[in-house]
Order: structure tokens, then sequence, then C-alpha cells
């Protein structure tokens, strides 16, 4: 039966809240304690930043502010903004802050819309990588002892080491499965019995789907809890999560930019947003046109600034992720982030109208006979951008119901969203699966 908690409905009740003094020293910080951290952090890493990277040098000095002029946290809205693209221009190793020979580990990014973004580790960023992903983790439910499978992938992505030391610090046990031979994951926790998933949601259905393909019932297996990041999903994927696998499905947030997964985390007892690690990442919220600061519960792009890193310090790292900010509730002193929603880069203007695949995600997840996989195809006809969606029909979907969902979901878009798309209702496994970050918007435009 579906309940709700913390204003969001749920097929699990949510998990138990830990006592104060099983929460690490930071999670007990009064916000005034937290603030005056940040304040010195920020100072710290303004001049670290200053001092020992050229790029910021030469931002600070054009935008003609020094890290001096930094004594309040609200002076940080002076500074200059990082981009992905000063990140490439640094490419490779123009942005780190100490000698390479201080790197301890390095990551980057898959580099398919050009150079790959660059980003260095010293052994003390490890550390607060492996804290923080520790602290996400336990809020999420995982404990000392508890199994966790890691399905996110292992290398140059941030994903999967990232889980993995976090778990290993928390005293955890990891399977480090990383992404791919569907089959003998699903093997592997119906054997081993992991009580933790940690994967991209969109893999997590694939896995669902393989252990209903091998005759296994997914509520009946041994895990309790998905930690699913990487990607945006929506309420109403959560929804399908919980109902099909009889887990808590909460939410984390990172990108490699800023440090990897645990930047952010929602906590299972609540489950109303993420709570942010602001004593190492400090978050703004911009509007996207005009880049002013947004106060909380207005939603804009989010902005980072790190508060520890030593070797890549990052200043208003432009996420291009779309969030709002608010207080926060199981960890009072941290502030909370919305679920993102959507990328301001992934945005899809279709004929005037601002589109984002969440919005058909939570049209196809409410759209009987229907699979949770669907493909965005925007193509070009007679100069007009045109938007095919393209959404497998579960496996005993009849023809005349799949005929009835596409007209189904082609109205509800133009009702909810106001655009009017093709709809393809295709067979069970005919769209390409994914093992990491989900391509759900397929450009077939001609460049021009």
């Amino acid at each position: 039966m579906t309940i709700t908690h913390g204003g969001v409905p749920s097929a699990r009740r949510p998990g138990t809240a830990p006592a104060a003094d099983d929460l690490s020293p930071a999670e007990r910080l009064s916000v005034d304690e937290l603030r005056a951290r940040q304040l010195r952090r920020l100072q710290w890493t303004l001049r670290h930043a200053y001092e020992n990277v050229p790029l910021y040098r030469r931002k600070f000095d054009d935008a003609g502010v020094h890290p001096d002029d930094c004594r309040r946290l609200e002076d940080l809205a002076k500074f200059p903004f990082t981009t992905k693209q000063d990140l490439r221009d640094g490419y490779p190793f123009g942005m780190f802050a100490v000698p390479r020979r201080e790197v301890r580990r390095i990551h980057a990014s898959s580099g398919t819309t050009g150079k790959p973004t660059v980003v260095g580790y010293t052994e003390a960023d490890l550390d607060v990588w492996s804290e923080t992903m520790a602290r996400s983790i336990h809020a999420a439910g995982g404990r000392p002892g508890h199994m966790v499978h890691v399905s996110y992938g292992y290398g140059l992505f941030t994903g999967g080491l990232g889980a993995h030391y976090g778990a290993e610090r928390l005293g955890c046990t990891v399977v480090p499965a990383s992404g791919g031979m569907t089959a003998r994951q699903v093997q592997i926790i119906d054997d081993f019995g992991p009580e933790i998933i940690m994967v991209t949601p969109s893999y997590m259905l694939t896995l669902l789907d393989e252990f209903e393909r091998q005759g296994i019932d997914p509520r009946t297996t041994s895990l309790k809890t998905g930690i699913f990041g990487a990607e945006p999903w929506t309420e109403q994927m959560r929804r399908e999560i919980e109902e099909r696998a009889d887990i808590d499905a909460v939410d984390i947030y990172g990108l490699s930019e800023v440090m990897g997964p645990g930047v952010s985390q929602e906590c299972v007892e609540t489950k109303d947003g993420l709570h942010i690690w602001e004593d190492h990442f400090y978050p703004e919220v911009v509007h996207p046109l005009d880049d002013h600061v947004l106060p909380e519960g207005e939603t804009g792009e989010l902005l980072f600034t790190s508060l520890t890193k030593q070797a890549l310090p990052i200043i208003r790292y432009r996420t291009r992720d779309l969030t709002a900010l608010r207080p926060g509730t199981a960890r009072p002193a941290f502030r909370r982030m919305d679920k993102v929603t959507g990328r301001s880069d992934d945005m899809i203007i279709l004929r005037g109208v601002n589109v984002f695949p969440t919005q058909i995600e939570e049209v196809v997840l409410g759209t009987d006979g229907l699979a949770p996989h669907f493909q965005l195809r925007l193509t070009r006809r007679d100069r007009l951008d045109h938007l095919t969606v393209l959404v497998e029909a579960l496996a005993d979907t009849a023809a005349d119901r799949r005929s009835t969902a596409a007209v189904e979901i082609a109205a509800r878009v133009k009702d909810g969203i106001g655009v009017s798309v093709d709809v393809e209702v295709v067979d069970p496994e005919a769209l390409e699966r994914s093992v990491g970050k989900i391509r759900r918007v397929i450009d077939e435009r001609p460049k021009d």
C-alpha cells in the first residue's frame, strides 16, 4: 500500500533515523558552526586557487576581485564562474593547483563532446571523498557489515571507485560488479545476498527486467536499499523501482569536476531531497539566463565551490543541473537540493517550448502496458524540428493496447507540456540498454 512521508509518495516506509551519536561530528554541527567553518575554508580555497592556478589568477584579475575581498560567504557572488570549457582548455593538467607528483589519482570524463575534463586528487582529497561517500551510504541506511553491490562503472568514470572506497570506509563488504554482464549480476545478487545496490536508476530497471526473465521475483531478494545516481530520475521512477524490488530507493548526487558521487545524499528516513555536505561543497543556485543568485526555494542552475580540495579547487562551477535549495531536515544544518529535474544543456527547445526528458518519463511511467525504457529522437521536417518518442512495450502488451498507449502518450504530452510529438511503441528490448548514464536524446537534425 502506498503511503506518504515527507510529502513524497512511496511504496515503502521511510527508514529509521540514526541516533544523534551515530552521526559524524560534522553532521552534528549547528548552522552557525557550519557557516563559520565554510567561511574559513572558502577563504583558503580562493587563495589556493589564485596562487596556484593561472586560469583563476587571470579570471579573478579580469573580474577585479581578489581572495581578500571575501569577508562573508555572500561575497562569493563577486567571483567569476568556472565552466566545463575552462577545464577542457586546461587539458590535461592545467587546472591542478599542486605539483603533479602530489596527485595520487586521476579521473576523466568520456570526452564524447570534446576533450575530456580531467580531475586529480591528492591523498587528502581521496580521504575527504571516501569520508563523504561513507557519510552518504550511512544516510541511505548502510551500516558496517552490510554488503554493497556496486554496479557503477569502474575506470576513469568516478562512480565505481567513489562508491567502492566510501563503502569500505564505512566498514561494508564491497562487491565490485561494475557495469554489464546483466545476467551474471543478477546471479551474484541472488547468490551473495547484498543489502545495498549502487547503480544508475536506468540500469536498475534493466536488472529488474533480468530478474523477472530468470523467473526470480525481485521483491524476494536480499536487497533493502538502492542508492541511485549519475542521471536525473523522477518520483515516478522511484515508485516503479520500490514497488518492483521492495527496497528503499534513494538519490545520490555528484559530479567529477566537484569531487565525484557523494556531494549530496538523500536520507532514507525522509526521502525529501538531497542534503549537501556543505562542510566540503558550497552550493549556490543562479538564474540560468541572467546569472543572479536565487533565494532558497527558487529553481535555477546549480553551482558548486569546493571548500577543501587541494589538487583541483573549483570556484562557482556551473553544473548545468536544474534544482532548488531548501532548508535541512534530517540533517538540519545542511541544506537540501531538490532532485535534479534536468540539465540546462539537455533541454530541448521544440517550436518554442522547453522540453526535458524527465517530463516525458513521467508520462511514460504513468501509461499502462509500457516498460520504463524510452528514447527521444529529434529530426527536422520541412525546416521544422520534430520529436518522436520511442517507448518499449511490456512483453504481454497486445497490439491494440500498443496503439492506444501511443495515442495516450501523444495526448498527455500535448496537454501537459504543450508540444505535438509522434509516439512509436516498439518491441521489448528494442532500445539500447545503458550500463551507465542513459542516452535519452538522439539528435538527428542536420547541422546548420
